[in-house]
């Protein structure tokens, strides 16, 4: 008895050396435009630099696949390939893989997030940047080119058609998202068990930094970018993400028109609000935060709760933030 109580205690004391020994590790590069930041814990700064960097190449992979600013992507030549008569795309797993995460998304949100909304967000882009306002007859001709029934799946093969010529699609959404938790799971591969990975605030998260209770987290305050609410999140094994219009919109008539299209009627969001999602996974998060900002509160509720994902929707009405959240969303907090 009193053999395997010394060994106990020896192999209890070897793992506290090797908490000890862990070092938290921070790195940063210029990701799809934004930053994008891995944070863990390792025992070895080389080997934390080498996951680091293999880290940071599977996210250009992921780049070369889903971007749309990029001519030669995957997404790109997918959507090149949009006609009438279009041959079926076989299309690259990863591919595959958020084109059906994506058609899923589209059909529990009722249509609120599409990827289908590409020529919207390419007349919308131009808009804001040359601070011109579309007319009426260019949104409602762009908005022809929308629908996710243009696209065929052949689940078969792993082929794709898209089936009207002029059609683009936009994976803004999730993509992001998609690509913090792929980032986290190569992370859990190399043994890392306490990562954030943040992808420009879509942020993923293992098991909570040593001698804490998760990763502290803070929420933007509805259309300021350096405020924060005072309450603060602190999440473990979980993702979460924040969709709002802080940077990018346009003014026209007195109104605000957000980046965020409501692919139902063509116009950007005019409602301003900070939509918070925490989800199991990251590219949950991501599209639930867009489809969010979309829906009525009450559907952003429901469609929430479906998911098993907490919510909370900040909204400046009139120069008055009102504030509604998920029942679950409290539990977050520190």
């Amino acid at each position: 008895m009193f053999l395997r109580i010394l060994i106990a205690a020896i192999l209890l004391c070897n793992s506290l050396q090797i908490v000890a020994q862990q070092k938290r590790f921070s790195f940063t590069e210029s990701k799809m435009g934004s930053p994008f930041a891995i944070i863990f814990y390792c025992s070895d700064s080389a080997e934390a630099s080498r996951i680091a960097k293999q880290s940071f190449a599977l996210t250009d992979s992921f780049v070369a696949i889903f971007s749309d600013y990029i001519d030669s992507s995957e997404l790109s030549r997918l959507s090149a390939s949009a006609a009438a008569n279009a041959l079926p795309v076989k299309v690259s797993p990863a591919m595959w893989d958020i084109l059906l995460q994506s058609k899923k998304a589209y059909e529990k949100s009722g249509g609120a997030f599409d990827i289908t909304i590409g020529p919207l967000s390419k007349l919308w882009r131009k808009a804001r940047k040359a601070r011109q306002f579309p007319d009426k007859d260019s949104v409602i001709k762009t908005k022809q080119l929308v629908g996710f029934n243009k696209i065929i799946f052949d689940t078969i093969h792993q082929q794709v058609s898209l089936t009207q010529a002029g059609m683009r699609l936009d994976l803004g959404g999730i993509a992001q998202g998609y690509i913090a938790q792929k980032v986290m799971d190569y992370l859990a591969t190399q043994n890392i068990q306490q990562a954030l990975v943040n992808v420009s605030g879509d942020i993923a998260v293992s098991g909570a930094p040593p001698a804490s209770d998760g990763w502290t987290v803070g929420i933007n305050i509805p259309e300021e970018a350096d405020e924060l609410l005072p309450r603060k999140l602190q999440l473990h094994h979980k993702a979460v993400t924040t969709s709002g219009d802080i940077y990018q919109f346009i003014e026209h008539g007195g109104k605000r028109y957000s980046h965020i299209i409501d692919p139902r009627t063509g116009y950007g969001l005019t409602s301003q609000r900070n939509v918070t999602v925490i989800a199991n996974d990251c590219t949950s998060a991501d599209w639930l935060a867009t489809a969010c900002s979309i829906l009525s509160i009450k559907k952003a509720k429901k469609l929430a709760a479906q998911f098993g994902a907490a919510m909370l929707i900040g909204e400046n009405k009139k120069g008055k933030l009102r504030f509604y959240s998920t029942k679950n969303f409290n539990t977050n907090y520190k």
